[in-house]
């Protein structure tokens, strides 16, 4: 199994490195986990933004590890959210990026189509990484609605930090 995740992550790399420029920028490093208050923080801003608006969508927030730290259930979300949140949260964490780049990638066709491919990854926009201090100490994922207001929920959520 060790081998088939370091095949994997080979491709994903070679996969990253024939992205265009503007998408080559180094992502931060992984930092210590996200403690339990940042993660309230940022779960308190995330479910204001998608109650504004009265989505109802999942919210899970996983540590630099890959470990849930939070997960909330809005009522009347479809239950596929829950698993859909969790894995923006870690493919976004996994490839240090918001899915939103591999969303667009795939969408692009042509190599990154070879994303596909990949194993428990959900490359749809709605997962960001959250940094402090200039590291990642974990990311969200937020699944109920469009991706492009999952994302703004994320996006919510992750500023309530700055």
């Amino acid at each position: 199994m060790s081998t088939l995740k370091t095949l994997a992550a080979a491709c994903a790399l070679a996969l990253l490195a024939a992205w265009p420029a503007q998408a080559q920028t180094a992502p931060p490093s992984y930092g210590p986990p996200i403690g339990l208050e940042a993660a309230r923080v940022v779960m308190i801003a995330a479910e204001a933004e998608a109650a504004k608006n009265n989505w109802p969508v999942v919210i899970a927030i996983i540590d630099s590890g890959g470990h849930i730290v939070m997960l909330h259930r809005r009522d009347d979300t479809q239950l596929s959210s829950i698993e859909i949140a969790q894995g923006k949260a870690r493919t976004a964490l996994m490839f240090k990026r918001p899915t939103k780049v591999l969303d667009d990638a795939i969408s692009a066709g042509g190599p990154a189509l070879r994303f596909l491919s990949l194993k428990d990854i959900v490359p749809l926009e709605g997962g960001l990484p959250i940094v402090a201090d200039g590291k990642i100490v974990g990311s969200i994922g937020v699944s109920g609605v469009l991706s492009s207001q999952d994302a703004q929920i994320a996006r919510a959520g992750i500023d309530a930090l700055k």
